[in-house]
C-alpha cells in the first residue's frame, strides 16, 4: 500500500510484459483528489472499474488555460510525454485498472495530431466498446491468470493499440467532416489581417490548437479551398483596400510582409491580372464615371 496524507493506494493483482504493464488498484482518498499523472515514455489507460468521484475532471496545464477541465469518462488515455492534473469533489474508495502501453507498437502511425487539442480532450472519455471489452479481457487474466496468460496478455496489447489507433483516426475524421468552428475561423481571418507577414501553417494550426494536417483537412471542408490560397487572396483584399486609401506602392508592400515593392507587385499581379498601378487607374475611372 503506498500512502500519502490524503489517499492510500492498494495494489491488489497485477501483471508485466514487455509492451504492457497494468495493475488492479483501490484507492482510497480522504480529500478530494488534486494528482497530477505523468507519463513519460507510455502510454496510459485507466478503466475506472467503480464509478468515478464527483464531478471528476481533468485538464492539461501544460497546453490548455488554467481553468479549462474536461469530463474524465470510465475510460481515458495520457499520451506519452504528457501530464494530465485530474481532480474530483466527494472522497471515498475508487477501484480502477491501470494501463501502460510501449507506444513503439504503434509509433509509425502516431502523428502530431495525436497530442492536438482535439485528441487530447476525446481521450479523456473514451467511449470505444472494442477497448472497453479488451479492458476487461485484461482484468480477468490478471485476476485469474489462465494457460498461455503470457501470449494473451501480449495479444491485447496489440489489439488495445490498435483499437486507440481507431478511435484516433475516427476522431480526426468526425471533427474534419465538421470543418472548423467560427471562433477557430474568425482568428484565422483576424489573424491574417493582423500580421505583417503570409502567416504559415503551422504558425496558423499552433494558433487554433490543431495539427497542421487537421487544419488542413478542416480548413477545406469549411471554405473550399485551401488555407493558402484563402490567406493569398484575403492578402489581395487588404491590399485593395489599402491601395484604395492612396497609401504607396511601397508602403503596402511592407505593411503586408513583402521583402520588396517588386515581390509585391508580382504577387499582385499574379492573383488578379493586373498591377497595383493598373488596379489603382482602373478605380480612379470608376469613381470619376460615378
Amino acid at each position: 500500500m503506498s500512502a500519502t496524507a490524503s489517499s492510500e493506494m492498494l495494489v491488489v493483482a497485477q501483471i508485466e510484459r514487455p509492451a504492457l504493464s497494468a495493475q488492479q488498484v483501490k484507492f482510497v482518498f480522504r480529500e478530494p483528489p488534486d494528482n497530477t499523472f505523468v507519463e513519460d515514455r507510455r502510454l496510459r489507460l485507466d478503466l475506472c472499474l467503480t464509478p468515478r468521484p464527483r464531478n471528476a475532471r481533468g485538464s492539461y496545464p501544460e497546453r490548455w488555460t488554467r481553468s479549462r477541465f474536461e469530463r474524465l469518462g470510465a475510460v481515458f488515455m495520457v499520451p506519452p510525454g504528457e501530464s494530465l492534473l485530474a481532480r474530483s469533489d466527494s472522497t471515498g474508495e475508487q477501484h480502477s485498472l491501470l494501463c501502460q502501453l510501449d507506444p513503439t507498437l504503434i509509433a509509425e502511425w502516431l502523428d502530431e495530431e495525436f497530442c492536438d487539442e482535439t485528441h487530447l480532450a476525446a481521450g479523456l472519455d473514451i467511449n470505444s466498446s472494442n477497448v472497453l471489452h479488451l479492458l476487461g479481457q485484461l482484468k480477468r487474466e490478471i485476476q485469474q491468470p489462465g494457460l498461455a496468460s503470457d501470449l494473451l496478455v501480449d495479444g491485447i496489447a496489440t489489439q488495445l493499440s490498435v483499437e486507440l489507433l481507431r478511435f484516433h483516426q475516427s476522431v480526426s475524421q468526425r471533427d474534419t467532416a465538421k470543418g472548423l468552428s467560427p471562433w477557430r475561423l474568425r482568428l484565422i481571418d483576424e489573424h491574417i489581417r493582423e500580421a505583417n507577414h503570409l502567416p504559415t501553417l503551422s504558425e496558423l494550426a499552433a494558433l487554433c490548437g490543431l495539427s497542421v494536417r487537421q487544419l488542413s483537412r478542416s480548413f477545406r471542408a469549411s471554405r473550399g479551398c485551401s488555407l493558402g490560397e484563402y490567406a493569398a487572396t484575403k492578402r489581395l483584399e487588404i491590399a485593395k483596400e489599402l491601395l484604395d486609401r492612396d497609401y504607396s506602392v511601397k508602403s503596402v508592400a511592407y505593411t503586408l510582409g513583402f521583402a520588396s515593392p517588386s515581390g509585391f507587385c508580382s504577387a499582385f499581379k499574379r492573383h488578379s491580372g493586373q498591377t497595383p498601378g493598373e488596379y489603382r487607374a482602373e478605380r480612379v475611372l470608376i469613381k470619376r464615371r460615378h
